[in-house]
């Protein structure tokens, strides 16, 4: 795949994601090395204290993922204070098998049906960015502390996956592919990038 900027060219490569079977929901509820009475004397957190031992106090000494699953099995939304807007999604596991490329960094592009849906850079290597990060959503990444983005960009590719496909453009420089990731989102507008920025 080929796309321009300022009159370059860029030549992305499609590399294979390796899809897990397996879709994965309530990810959020096997966070549970911390109970909700530690959780809440978290500064991130300690703005609940008050609702908690108010209404909660049952929970006090319960892991943070299982009062929060209990929360939500019983319909009760007060669950989704402690998670970011994209922690609550039906995720997937993918990743990127070719040796050579998981050493490189540069830019990467998420498409669907072909149709350019989300331009990223990479800094240090593509195998981290995909395998570590986006590909494998940890309890973690789903609270408010959590990584949204990667979240989010997750739940989008899983419920594409029939018709997502990756590629790659690698580069060396770092300011380089800070500045065309920029001027590539900024003429392209990918819808991806641009829903995940008002998220």
């Amino acid at each position: 795949m080929k796309l321009t900027v300022n009159d370059m060219e860029l030549i992305f490569q499609e590399v294979k994601l390796t899809f897990n079977n397996n879709e994965f929901v309530d990810v959020f509820a096997n966070k549970n090395n911390k109970s909700l009475v530690e959780t809440i004397s978290h500064k991130r957190y300690t703005k609940h204290k008050d609702t908690i031992m108010s209404s909660y106090s049952d929970y006090l000494n319960i892991g943070l993922g299982r009062f929060l699953l209990d929360l939500k099995s019983s319909g009760d939304l007060y669950y989704k204070e402690f998670l970011n807007k994209n922690g609550d999604k039906i995720y997937s596991e993918f990743y990127i098998d070719d040796n050579q490329v998981k050493k490189a960094k540069g830019l990467y592009l998420f498409c669907v049906n072909k149709q350019v849906k989300y331009i990223g850079r990479c800094k240090d290597t593509f195998g981290k960015r995909i395998n570590q990060g986006y590909g494998k959503i940890h309890p973690k990444n789903c609270y408010i502390d959590g990584q949204s983005t990667n979240c989010h960009l997750n739940n989008l590719v899983t419920i594409n996956k029939e018709s997502t496909s990756f590629y790659v453009c690698q580069l060396i420089d770092d300011n380089e592919i800070v500045k065309l990731e920029e001027e590539l989102i900024k003429k392209y507008k990918p819808e991806w990038n641009i829903s995940l920025k008002s998220s």
